[in-house]
């Protein structure tokens, strides 16, 4: 088997380059052969992209968080478009909006990512988006402006009927750690509303560790645990899932099953 991270934060999980190649070592051991590295910021891509430039199963994006709207950095959008071009940059993310710690003005926060949706168009690649506490204004924003390589919810949070609306769009439903929390009856019910070929998962890693490690900081070699899960909830096996997961991710990606 072989699992697909498909979003975590390794330039989080620990600043220093050593300890994150042996964070990649050990998920690569837990048999999560693929991970898709997340940054918030340009400068923080740069540090973490560098570092893991000889890692050829790590994966890329690169985009502008709401976090930082209000200091995107200078001339960020030929930033993304150059960076785009990098060996194993697969996505432009994570993007997107969050109501929750109102980060500057939905304004701003609103016109950045509008930006960045019309620039993952021009270079043809998909959007991994972040949706805190706007449901509403990012699914409104995305049937006008999604790109034709679609984009994934990650670490989805809103309830059934939300995926019921978002289907109709070109996107994906990625599902974290809290999946596997007994309380989070939005997700479960969520999981059986979707197609199985729209499901991804992900650790978000260092957070939304999944319930067996509750304390502990989550890593990319939890992954498993969350598949495990998955596979429980849709009466099926730990290795068909694992295919399942890997053909969407990979999919989605636009990247080799192999």
């Amino acid at each position: 088997m072989q699992y697909f991270d498909t979003h975590a934060h390794i330039g989080l999980i620990c600043e220093d380059p050593i300890e994150q190649l042996i964070v990649i070592q050990e998920a690569r051991q837990a048999q999560v052969t693929r991970i898709v590295s997340i940054c918030n910021s340009l400068h923080d891509f740069v540090k973490v992209y560098d570092n893991l430039k000889s890692a050829n199963h790590v994966y890329h994006a690169v985009g502008v968080s709401p976090s930082e709207v209000q200091n995107p950095g200078k001339d960020w959008v030929q930033t993304i478009e150059q960076s785009a071009q990098l060996p194993r940059v697969v996505a432009v993310g994570e993007i997107g909006l969050d109501y929750y710690r109102k980060f500057g003005d939905k304004k701003s926060q609103i016109e950045l990512f509008i930006t960045q949706l019309d620039l993952a168009a021009k270079l043809d690649l998909p959007v991994i988006i972040h949706n805190r506490d706007a449901g509403k204004d990012v699914i409104e924003i995305l049937k006008d402006r999604l790109p034709p390589r679609g984009g994934v919810l990650h670490c989805y949070s809103e309830d059934a009927e939300y995926a019921r609306r978002a289907l109709d769009l070109n996107l994906y439903f990625s599902f974290a750690g809290n999946l596997t929390y007994r309380n989070a009856k939005n997700l479960h019910e969520t999981i059986g509303v979707l197609p199985l070929d729209r499901i991804l998962i992900e650790s978000e890693s260092p957070f939304m560790v999944p319930a067996d490690y509750r304390g502990k900081r989550n890593m990319p070699k939890y992954l498993p645990i969350t598949a495990h899960f998955l596979a429980d909830m849709l009466e099926m096996g730990d290795e068909e899932m694992a295919d399942t997961l890997w053909d969407n991710s990979s999919r989605f990606f636009n990247l080799p099953r192999e």
